[in-house]
């Protein structure tokens, strides 16, 4: 579980962050350095998540989307706008794009559900007092 939610917010990561001409990635490229500017449990939480301190995928799920939904916050606070709306809509469709396909492709029953898991490379049985 570790490994597979390091690698999902790792691949997330690397698609908020390439070079796009979409608006609505950009607003997810502020949205995420804003969020982690805030503090507290807004920087704590992705960096155990990224460090593997915190290995649990619906952590990750949840900060995810709550970087989304601070970016849509961002966007309509001022003075929402049709095309504010518009962009931050697109923003939680991209934000979605990014994290389903990556989820489903690291596997959902082993991040979520690890121990459904069989386990291949267990030890055999020690033969304790048999000789």
């Amino acid at each position: 579980p570790v490994a597979s939610t390091i690698n999902t917010l790792a691949g997330a990561l690397y698609k908020v962050f390439c070079a796009s001409p979409d608006q609505a990635r950009k607003e997810m490229r502020e949205a995420c350095f804003d969020y982690l500017s805030l503090g507290g449990t807004c920087s704590t939480g992705p960096i155990a998540l990224l460090s593997g301190l915190n290995p649990s995928p619906l952590s990750l799920v949840l900060h995810f989307f709550a970087v989304a939904i601070y970016g849509v916050g961002r966007l309509l606070v001022p003075f929402p706008s049709p095309k504010r709306l518009w962009i931050g809509a697109r923003l939680i469709s991209a934000a979605s794009g990014i994290i389903f396909p990556i989820i489903k492709a690291e596997g959902i029953r082993q991040m979520f559900f690890p121990t459904t898991i069989p386990a291949y490379h267990r030890a055999p049985p020690v033969n304790m007092g048999s000789d």
